[in-house]
Order: structure tokens, then sequence, then C-alpha cells
């Protein structure tokens, strides 16, 4: 018996990807363009490159495409193509949202155990050489969270403070006002 499950992977991603689309509806559009460095991803393009990194998972779990069946460079071309296509921020928000949701339809659509245990074995030279499929989905969240991580620092570096801190320092004022009344 496993304790997380399709159910669970959909629930922590839904969490994950509703953290992003707040992100990205905090920051000022004017502001997308911004870059820590020259090379690299502007608050655009990082949230471009999120809205669609659940691509690849959906293609080989979802639609169990066989990894040596996966042409990498054109599948790039394809990905790299649809990033350029999200501009405005209103195009980001709603790729956001809808890729988000139906990557999250898809997770919780699994309930075979031995399906989340099944190895993948990647192509010659790969390290590591196989992962399985529960791994590869979690990592398709901790993906985003390592991007949402830069969109952060962005953020303080334009002055601004992330919603997640927002909401921690208003519940650490609630805390202190809650002690000084009893």
């Amino acid at each position: 018996m496993t304790y997380y499950g399709g159910k669970e992977l959909a629930d922590a991603f839904r969490t994950v990807r509703k953290n992003t689309i707040q992100m990205a509806q905090d920051i000022p559009e004017d502001k997308y363009d911004f870059k820590p460095s020259p090379e690299s991803r502007s608050i655009r393009q990082t949230l471009a490159h999120i809205a669609t990194l659940t691509t690849f998972p959906t293609m080989l779990h979802g639609e169990r495409i066989p990894m040596e069946k996966i042409d990498f460079a054109e599948y790039l071309k394809k990905v790299g193509a649809e990033e350029a296509k999200l501009q405005t921020k209103a195009d980001i928000v709603a790729k956001l949202k809808d890729a988000g949701d139906t990557f999250a339809a898809m997770l919780e659509g699994i309930t075979d155990e031995a399906f989340l245990a099944e190895v993948i074995t990647f192509r010659p030279g790969a390290q590591p050489p196989s992962r399985t499929r529960f791994d590869l989905l979690l990592a398709a969240k901790e993906h985003e969270m390592h991007h949402r991580g830069q969109l952060m620092l962005m953020q303080r570096m334009l002055g601004l403070t992330p919603h997640l801190t927002r909401e921690g320092q208003e519940r650490m004022a609630r805390f202190a006002a809650a002690a000084k009344t009893n």
C-alpha cells in the first residue's frame, strides 16, 4: 500500500501551480522583461517556461509515448515556439491555468500503483540511467518550484514582497496580537 498516489500528486501540484499563478498575477506586466543578469531568463521567459513545462510529463505519462519514440530536438523546438508565443501577462496566466488543470487532471487519474512504480529507462549515457514514473511526475512539481524560487528572488530585486512572504508576515502578526490578548 502506498500513501502517495495520483490524487496526492495532483493535490500537491495544484498547490504549487496556484502559488505560481498568484505570483504571475502579482508581478506588474511592465516588470515582466526584468532579468537579474544578461544571461538569465526574464520574468516573462521564466513564467512561459513554467507554463509549458508539464508538456513533457503529460506526453510521457499521460499519452504514454515511449521514451525511445520521443524526438527531443523536435520536442524542444515545439516547446520553444510555444513559450515564444506567450508574450502578454494575460496569455501567460491563461496558459498556467490551462496547462496546470490538464496536468493535475492527468495526475489525479492515475490510480494504478504499478504504473507509478514502473521504471523508465533513459537513452544510453543519461544520468541517472532510469527513474520511476512516480519520481518523474514528482520532478515536474520540483522543477516548477525551482523556477518559482528564481521568480521570488527577482520579485525581491524589484522591491516586491512575494505573496507567500506577505501571508507569513500576516500570520505572525495575528499570532503576536493573539498573544498580547492572552
